[in-house]
């Protein structure tokens, strides 16, 4: 059984969307996704796209996917590969999937002249913890996560407050 790890290109929408969801569902949020797929082939392929994946295909079949983006360092001076989901599916953990999506991103990274590749992991996914340990991640200690998002980010925009 070969794996091969590729750019999403158009056509791979339904794939992304289903693991997509199926992340949700393993993060204990199944009904938080709204994307769409015309949503993914606009973000993922329209013009001026900002937002790449990389798929891994086990005999033609999407079997994993790494959803990033492009950040960037003041410090460094350089950009940064930020990745927003890594998702392998159940039947294919452990076989070496998330390894080969995640040496893509960092060939990718250095490719683009990246400074660093960050992500967030749930606190609970302890299992994703010694995964990114064993390939040389460190947690970011002192930082923590901030978000504003929807009604948040309306009312500052359009209040200031």
């Amino acid at each position: 059984m070969s794996l091969a790890i590729r750019a999403a290109a158009p056509g791979d929408e339904a794939d992304i969307l289903r693991m997509v969801r199926a992340l949700a569902d393993f993060e204990r949020e199944p009904d938080a996704v709204i994307a769409t797929e015309a949503m993914l082939t606009e973000n993922l392929f329209g013009g001026g796209a900002q937002v790449h994946a990389h798929i891994a295909e086990r005999d033609g079949r999407a079997v994993g996917l790494a959803l990033w983006f492009l950040n960037y360092s003041t410090w460094t001076g350089r950009p940064g590969l930020y990745l927003e989901d890594l998702f392998v599916d159940p039947s294919e953990r452990k076989s070496g999937v998330a390894r080969a999506l995640m040496v893509a991103l960092a060939e990718e990274a250095l490719a683009r002249g990246c400074a660093r590749m960050d992500w967030a992991v749930l606190d609970w996914n302890t299992e994703a913890m010694k995964f990114y340990e064993r390939i040389g991640a460190k947690r970011n200690e002192g930082w923590q996560p901030w978000r504003i998002e929807g009604e948040g980010i309306e009312r500052l925009a359009l209040t200031g407050k």
